[in-house]
């Protein structure tokens, strides 16, 4: 298709009636589709089935002779910090195994940052002046909604494909009062972007006006390929050590979309003084975490090859609904310049940015049409794209045959969203 702001004023008015009659029809068929969230479907959720009988009647010991249905061992068993140490890339003695939720342990290591403070600090986060996170965009915005709870400023800095502007991000750390900053290293939300190993280093090494400065390392796709390239990382602990600041880095992870959602392992890894205040924190709110869960994805998973053939399961199932999703918005939007969209090689998210000004209605188009999108204005702190451009697009959890459909309407509304609005600016500039 031609660039649709080249079209004459005919061959313009007939695309816009065109797609008006695609867009009615595609209504009438009266779907219920929800794209709104990354999780697994119930094919995914499957493939960890044979966990809900494990650990087994009577298998409750640790390799250690630890009895797992009892308090205690508020680090976490070590067989498991074992076998996940190389998916965080540390240590076992540098990890913690939670419950099921990664999310939990950002929000405990922020607010006890924010009551606390942290290794290195010279008081409280509370009491900074103006405290505030460096927030790259887009983004998660559940991050986000933690930093709002607590009152945080939050400091948007954009991505460039490779991770964020390292120039804006050593500008703003160097400001004392920034205390940390959100990172999604691999396959970010919603991007799909993997950091760079020079951005990583830069993040690692470069000088921050606050001595208690961290990094809130979110690295929630570290096994979530859609390709057989697995991408790597570098071991920003080890880096950060390398540079001088080993206390820099809070690392985040889990299995809540390798094994079950709502029954996985959640971990935090860091250097051996920020465990150390980690778990004197934990140990005012809890005597101990789910071990029998921590048995039980041993037993499932095994070793590390065991998590690689399981993932390569989970990307038979995901890969072909990515794959949906990009044909849909290449036989519909390819070469019109209303939207551009990334291609994901891991993760859960598709990101689109539609023509500025028009991400709002697209939701509200599909909405009208029977799928359900993320809210736009979501991939940015306080929910406002100040663009009203980006779309984040969650196809895991519908069937194919459903992705295909919501796929399809989606192409269809960001296109009619762009029409509407050079239809609008085209009528304002006669006007004029």
């Amino acid at each position: 298709m031609s660039r649709i702001a080249d079209l004459n004023s005919d061959d313009f008015a007939a695309l816009l009636q065109k797609t008006l009659t695609e867009y009615e029809a595609f209504r009438a068929r009266g779907l219920k589709i929800d794209m709104t969230r990354g999780k697994p479907s119930p094919e995914q959720l499957a493939l960890a089935n044979g966990m809900l009988t494990l650990p087994g009647n009577g298998d409750h010991f640790s390799e250690a002779g630890e009895d797992a249905r009892n308090y205690g061992n508020l680090q976490g068993l070590a067989e498991v910090r074992t076998l996940f140490a190389p998916t965080l890339g540390t240590s076992p003695d540098r990890i913690v195994v939670g419950d099921n939720s990664s999310l939990a342990l950002m929000h405990d290591c922020l607010l006890w940052a924010w009551v606390k403070g942290v290794p290195g600090s010279t008081e409280p986060w509370q009491k900074t002046e103006a405290p505030a996170f460096i927030c790259p965009v887009p983004g998660y915005d559940r991050h986000f909604s933690i930093l709002e709870e607590y009152g945080i400023r939050m400091l948007p800095v954009p991505l460039k494909g490779d991770g964020p502007d390292m120039d804006m991000v050593e500008q703003l750390a160097a400001d004392p009062n920034v205390k940390g900053m959100w990172c999604v290293p691999k396959y970010s939300n919603p991007s799909g972007e993997t950091y760079s190993d020079a951005v990583i280093e830069r993040l690692a090494a470069m000088k921050t006006g606050a001595p208690d400065f961290r990094l809130f390392w979110d690295n929630a796709y570290a096994v979530h390929h859609l390709t057989e390239t697995e991408h790597q990382i570098p071991d920003i602990l080890d880096l950060c050590e390398k540079a001088g600041h080993p206390d820099r880095a809070f690392v985040f992870a889990s299995t809540s979309k390798v094994t079950l959602a709502g029954a996985g392992l959640a971990f935090f890894a860091s250097s051996p003084a920020n465990v150390r205040w980690y778990l004197a924190s934990a140990s005012k709110r809890t005597i101990g975490p789910d071990k029998l869960n921590q048995l039980r994805h041993v037993r499932f998973l095994k070793n590390e090859d065991g998590i690689r053939k399981h993932m390569a399961a989970h990307r038979a199932l995901i890969a072909p609904k990515f794959d949906m999703v990009n044909d849909a918005l290449e036989k519909r939007l390819a070469g019109t310049g209303v939207a551009e969209w990334s291609k994901p090689q891991g993760g859960y998210f598709i990101c689109v940015d539609a023509m500025e000004g028009t991400a709002k209605h697209v939701v509200e188009l599909a909405k009208q049409a029977g799928v359900i999108l993320t809210p736009a204005g979501s991939t940015s702190p306080h929910g406002k794209d100040p663009h009203d451009r980006t779309l984040r697009l969650a196809p895991t959890f519908p069937s194919l045959q459903e992705v295909a459909l919501a796929s399809e309407g989606i192409a269809l509304c960001i296109l009619l969203a762009a029409l509407e609005k050079l239809h609008s600016d085209r009528k304002g500039s006669k006007a004029g």
